[in-house]
Order: C-alpha cells, then structure tokens, then sequence
C-alpha cells in the first residue's frame, strides 16, 4: 500500500485529522504542506503551518515500518526546518503514526530526552479504539491498517456513516475510502469497490466518477462514431447523393458511437470483449443499445450480457 500518497490525500483534503489525533479544536487557517528542504534533499511528510507567526508548526511523520535511524533524520528535518523558517511560528510540535508500538525505533539514545517530552507525540493506530466510536477522519485512518479480512465489513460501516452523519464534504470522505480499498485490492476496479461500500445501481450512476468515465467514453465512441460515419456518407454520397448519403452516414456514426461506449464500459468491468460478441453489440439498433447501456451495471461477467442480447433479439 502507498501509504505516503495516501495519507498525504487524507491531510490535504481534512487537515482537521491531525487535531482529531491530538485531542485538540481544529484552529481556523492552518495550510498543510509537504516540504523538501532542498539543502539536504530532506523531506518531511507533513508541515503544518499555521496562519501567522504566533502560532505553532505541527510537524507529522507517517512511519509504518521499523527505521533503526528514524529519530535521527526526523529531528534533523525538523531542526533545518526550524533554522530556515522561524520567522513563520512562534513554537512547534511533532507528531508521529505508526501502526502499532512494533513499527517504531527500539533506541532513543542520543535523542530519548525529545522521544520522552510533550515536543513529540507518538500515535498508533490500533490503539485508537473502535471504528464506530472514532471521528470519521481517524476512523480512516485506522482503516488502513485493518487486515483485508476485515477491510469491507469495515469500509461498508463507514460508508454508511458517511451517508447517515452529519460530516463536512462528505462526497470527499467518500473517496477516500474508495481509495484506501483500492490501494489494499489493487485486483479490483473502482466500480466493484463502489458496489462493495454498498452502492446500488442509480447511487453508483450519480457518482462523480461514473460520471466522468460515462462522459469520457461518450465523448470518443460519438467522436470515432462521427469519423466513421462521414467517411461512409461521403463513399454513399457518390452513389446516392451527398445529402442522403451524409445523413445515412451520421445516424449510422452516433448509433455506432453509442455501441463504443457500452464496449468501453463492458472492457472496463470484464477486460477484453470476444470479437463475436462485439459484432453484435454493433449490429444493435439505438434504442437496444441505450437499453443495454442501462442495463449494464447489473451485469456479473460476459455471459449475463450474451444472455441479455438472446432475450432482445
């Protein structure tokens, strides 16, 4: 699992996890950042950087593996940090999530006296208790550590949270969650993790994502379509007539436009289409082909479509 990308996702888009972490109100303007310092081409997970110099820094490290020398880089980025930008804040904080104590730095020595102070606070996640008693920020974060026995019990109880409590940008959250599954069953297309989290037929149609892979297709089966269709209107144009032929050829390129999409959506789901199943999708009328693009998400495998052409022929 990509776990810098995604925690990196779940800071920038709720800030407010980190202050869930610690217990504390969510102050107003806080930017997060990732920051290099070029000079050493040290990099620090997460910088949060409040909105004027009176206000403390929270540095946050995610470490899920044992780092025998950890402590050593992490404060050495904090200290350039601190060099470079003192003029941004008037105190700081550090802040570090491992996934369980085992992850973390056996020897503290020479640095035990910061290990041990309130300068550093040491989180992990299966300790931070239930996922129903969690905020939903933490509870993702919990998630990904969960083992994929327990993943899509878990990713359907917060989705539904999502749906039923009353959280800020929850099409956001929403995401995220999609994301974290995907990231721990990299076999599975965002569509089948959607259907996991319990997404019905028409919710699944309303998703920003569906509804963009739709719109995509869409657009280059009726762009393909269009070129194939002028290209056959204008070879039947000079045999029955330009007008005709152009009009014949653009109804023959949008019907055939319409057919590429529900092939794009079919190889999406399924991987590859056998020819002679193509052939036939392609000879379908436009009104079977809207119905059959209708249909299409309640489809399990290729067969429950080669049925669905049986019944409509």
């Amino acid at each position: 699992m990509h776990r810098d990308s995604l925690f990196y996702q779940l800071f920038a888009q709720l800030p407010q996890t980190l202050f869930d972490l610690l217990g504390i109100d969510t102050p107003q303007g806080y930017r997060f950042d990732s920051v290099e310092l070029k000079q050493t081409a040290f990099r620090i997970d997460g910088v949060f950087v409040p909105p004027d110099p009176s206000g403390i820094v929270y540095f946050c490290e995610v470490q899920f593996q044992r780092d025998t020398t950890f402590y050593e880089r992490f404060f050495a980025e904090i200290f350039l940090y601190l060099r470079l930008y003192r003029q941004t804040f008037s105190d700081w904080q550090a802040v570090v999530i491992y996934p369980n104590r085992q992850a973390e730095q056996e020897c503290f020595e020479p640095y035990q006296l910061l290990v041990n102070s309130d300068r550093l606070r040491r989180v992990y996640l299966n300790e931070l208790g239930s996922l129903e008693a969690l905020p939903l920020s933490l509870a993702l974060m919990q998630l990904t550590v969960l083992p994929e026995a327990e993943m899509p019990t878990a990713a359907r109880l917060l989705a539904e949270r999502t749906r039923t409590e009353a959280v800020p940008r929850p099409e956001v959250i929403m995401e995220l969650i999609t994301t974290i599954v995907l990231y721990k069953f990299t076999k599975l297309s965002r569509e089948e993790v959607l259907r996991m989290l319990g997404f019905t037929t028409e919710e699944l149609k309303r998703t920003r994502f569906y509804q963009e892979v739709y719109a995509e297709a869409r657009e280059d089966g009726l762009q393909q379509g269009l070129q194939q269709g002028l290209q056959q209107g204008l070879q039947q144009g000079l045999q029955q007539g330009l007008q005709q032929g152009l009009q014949q050829g653009l109804q023959q390129g949008l019907q055939q436009g319409e057919a590429a999409v529900v092939l794009r959506q079919l190889r999406r789901r399924f991987g590859s289409v056998p020819n002679d199943l193509e052939k036939r999708i392609r000879q379908l009328s436009a009104d079977q082909i809207e119905a059959l693009a209708e249909a299409l998400l309640d489809f399990t495998d290729l067969e429950a479509v080669s049925d669905w052409l049986d019944r409509s022929a």
